[in-house]
């Protein structure tokens, strides 16, 4: 087989493949043998017709396309090995020459990694907060087990944030139709969370017992997406939390403690860790930008065009401003793809078998699945190549980790590794750091 490459630009190259058809033996015998399972011939048993016979009732043309279908994918596979080309998407095939006994032609046109120089790991250093928690800090974590333990009382005056409210809301169009996906009862909500429709906080508060209140929204997304709509709540109830006496009667209650200081000192050390875990993110996620703010590199347009249009191909789109935002997160996406997929061939990093089961133990719960059902999807999807190359990033962002410098904010090196090990004995800082499947763009 005889190929080359042209680049077209830097993020694009044409391959041209020219196969022997000695080479394409093995393509032709499968040919005949998919043809003659297909078809049904008096005289001779499904899938056992002579090549002979075929060729006379279908034609030559029609074994020649089976084979040259099937030969294409292996001599562009072959083509891209013996270039080094990373493709990313799909290409576009065109056949030019079929001559009969002697070779088949094409060229395959696709979008590929650029090419680009990482920096040197040991020059990326960022900062972040301290792990040492505050006083404030413990005594929020205080206050939020009492809350958890808070009894609701019915109070008779106007709803303020912090308050629990009972609530019916509705809504309708502006042809006061109503419209199921915005009507509920007897719903508990605390106000000032912001957890419910734009503009519910607002309009909610100050309100009383038994008193309605209205406001417009206009939803994102949905069937209504860009649709302004009546929103109608009638407050039931205003309810205030009472939270229980901060004594050893409530640490036997809310813990396994006996005492409050005992309960104090176990929320410390608990903050403490917490506040480390958090370190340890945020410099992942710090070292991340800074390492893609030091590469340049184009990327490919029609890439990017197609992962906004998949985001908007339910036909919800709220305007340029949320497809500007939609295309720079996809910008930002395949930039990442290809720079830690370069740290992954640059550090030879590989994927054992435990590392991926790890992966789907850890990833399991966040679908709602046990860790075989799970993989099973993923086989049945055809994901798991995905979900190694998610792993083989995260390891690569480790490998940046371990050379970059990490100090907090009183300008003390934050050791990861050590961290890591004392935080997670069980895990790998890779472990700690896995990627959301399935989306991948190459």
């Amino acid at each position: 087989m005889k190929s080359d490459v042209e680049t077209l630009s830097p993020t694009r190259v044409k391959l041209t493949v020219e196969v022997p058809f000695d080479e394409m033996k093995s393509s032709l015998d499968a040919a005949y043998a998919r043809i003659a399972k297909q078809v049904s011939i008096p005289g001779f048993r499904k899938g056992k017709v002579p090549a002979r016979v075929i060729e006379q009732r279908f034609g030559r043309g029609a074994v020649l396309e089976e084979a040259v279908n099937d030969a294409i994918p292996k001599a562009y596979e072959e083509a891209l090995r013996t270039h080094e080309v990373v493709p990313v998407g799909r290409p576009e095939v065109e056949v030019t020459e079929i001559e009969d006994g002697k070779h088949l032609a094409f060229t395959a046109e696709v979008d590929v990694r650029p090419e680009f120089d990482l920096p040197d790991f040991a020059s990326l250093r960022v900062e972040v907060a301290n792990a040492e928690p505050q006083e404030a800090d413990l005594e929020v974590q205080v206050e939020n087990l009492r809350s958890r333990f808070a009894s609701l009382k019915e109070v008779d005056r106007a709803a303020a944030d912090g308050d629990v409210l009972l609530v019916d809301i509705s809504g309708f169009t502006a042809d006061d139709d109503p419209i199921d996906d915005l009507t509920g009862n007897a719903m508990s909500y605390e106000l000032g969370t912001d957890g419910m429709l734009p503009g519910f906080d607002d309009a909610v508060r100050g309100a009383v017992k038994d008193e309605s209140r209205r406001f417009i929204f206009t939803p994102e997304n949905g069937d209504w997406t860009g649709v302004p709509l009546t929103v109608n709540v009638v407050v039931q109830a205003v309810r205030e939390r009472e939270l229980p006496a901060l004594d050893d009667d409530f640490a036997q209650m809310a813990s396994e403690f006996d005492t409050v200081a005992e309960l104090r000192d176990d929320l410390a050390k608990r903050l403490v860790r917490l506040k480390r875990l958090e370190q340890g993110a945020e410099a992942r996620n710090k070292v991340l930008e800074v390492l893609l703010a030091s590469v340049d590199i184009p990327l490919p347009e029609s890439v990017v065009a197609d992962e906004v249009a998949s985001h908007f191909e339910d036909g919800h789109d709220s305007g340029e401003e949320h497809r500007a935002e939609v295309e720079v997160q996809a910008r930002a996406n395949l930039k990442s793809q290809f720079v830690l997929d370069k740290v992954a061939e640059t550090a030879e990093v590989s994927v054992g078998e435990s590392e991926l089961s790890a992966w789907l133990v850890q990833q399991a719960p966040r679908y709602g699945m046990a860790p075989e059902a799970f993989a099973q999807a993923l086989v049945e999807a055809g994901q798991v190549p995905m979900a190694i190359q998610d792993i083989r990033r995260a390891k690569a962002l480790a490998t940046v980790l371990e050379q970059a410098t990490v100090v907090d904010a009183d300008g003390n090196v934050v050791d990861l590794k050590a961290l890591d090990a004392e935080l997670n004995p069980a895990a790998s800082i890779a472990d700690t750091m896995t990627m959301e499947i399935p989306e991948d763009e190459s």
